[in-house]
């Protein structure tokens, strides 16, 4: 019986977890744009970049040259942050999967760029939203 309370104690505490969870939703950054800069991790420099957020879309200016999409975008937010996650994609150039936080008009996020037969490369971008 014991055995039975302890099961029950621990399926109500996984519960409740997972109902406190943020769950992802899209949209909730629509709208918003932010002018910044795309560098190569360890880098000082990159290319300039306009993030912008528009009908659950998400598009890298600093990425059209390389020929990626513009892809669907979901949020969570932690306390006063806004977190978001994208990936896009090039027929030439493979995958970026886009991890980055939105928080008093600032954004930052690492963009890991995934292409076959290549070993992944950290990005970062940092960004001010453009009113």
């Amino acid at each position: 019986m014991r055995s039975k309370s302890v099961l029950s104690a621990a399926l109500c505490a996984l519960t409740m977890t997972l109902t406190a969870m943020p769950a992802l939703a899209s949209g909730a950054l629509d709208g918003k744009r932010f002018d910044g800069v795309f560098m190569e991790r360890g880098k000082t420099s990159g290319d300039a970049d306009t993030l912008t957020f528009r009908d659950g879309r998400f598009r890298s200016s600093a990425c059209d040259k390389y020929g990626y999409s513009d892809a669907a975008y979901k949020t969570s937010t932690q306390g006063e942050a806004t977190v978001f996650e994208a990936e896009t994609e090039s027929a030439r150039y493979g995958k970026l999967l886009w991890k980055g936080t939105v928080r008093g008009g600032k954004l930052d996020a690492t963009v890991m760029s995934i292409r076959p037969d290549k070993a992944p490369v950290e990005n970062w971008v940092v960004a001010a939203e453009k009113k």
